[in-house]
């Protein structure tokens, strides 16, 4: 096994070091944010920094690189106090990636890469035709954290969008029947494999398996 010492680390070249330790993650969901700016300009790109934090009420935290290059997707959503989040699936990931390249404020991803914008009544951000399984969110929370210069976003979910067929009598969303992507590194896209549903862990109790198809 080989040892990578911080000395290592310090001393690596810029882009080795960034794929190394954007992988030391594992695998990461790939998800589209989709936003609008004041004067109408829809914005799309690809994030893999996306995570529950809360189900009561229901927020979603994510991470977005530091603003040395404008971040249209944080300036959009400062803007206008909402977005959304859209699961990217097998499909579509390859439109999804070429999301991040750097288009000009104006210029509409969406358009860029071959994907749909739609709106739906009582929501300003746009979601993405595409996905099946898409949130909209009300921002809550801005928090710039000193320590790299990123920003933490935090945001309420306000309504939900899931093909039916993936959506389970206890509130599961089975992802793999929709085809939900993963992200490992920068660059690299997963299709998984489920092992299994696992019941709630107790101290006395053995673990039963749940099981998949109940609708």
């Amino acid at each position: 096994m080989k040892h990578i010492s911080f000395d290592d680390i310090e001393q690596m070249e810029q882009r080795v070091r960034v794929r190394l330790i954007n992988s030391l993650s594992g695998f990461k969901s790939a998800n589209l944010v989709a936003t609008v700016s004041e004067d109408g300009h829809n914005n799309l790109a690809i994030v893999s920094s996306c995570f529950h934090l809360g189900a009561s009420p229901a927020l979603m935290g994510m991470v977005i690189r530091p603003d040395s290059v404008p971040r249209d997707t944080l300036s959009n959503i400062e803007q206008m106090g909402c977005y959304t989040i859209n699961h990217v699936s097998a499909d579509i990931y390859r439109q999804a990636h070429q999301t991040s390249a750097r288009y000009a404020a104006e210029v509409s991803e969406f358009d860029k890469v071959g994907l749909s914008a739609v709106f739906v009544d009582g929501i300003e951000a746009p979601f993405v035709a595409q996905s099946q399984l898409k949130f909209s969110l009300e921002l809550r929370e801005v928090l710039p954290l000193a320590i790299n210069g990123t920003t933490l976003v935090i945001g309420e979910i306000t309504s939900i969008f899931v093909a039916d067929s993936a959506l389970k009598a206890d509130g599961y969303v089975d992802i793999e029947v929709l085809e939900s992507v993963a992200v490992s590194g920068l660059d690299s896209y997963h299709q998984t494999r489920r092992l299994a549903r696992l019941s709630y862990a107790k101290p006395d109790k053995a673990l039963v398996t749940l099981p998949i198809d109940d609708h």
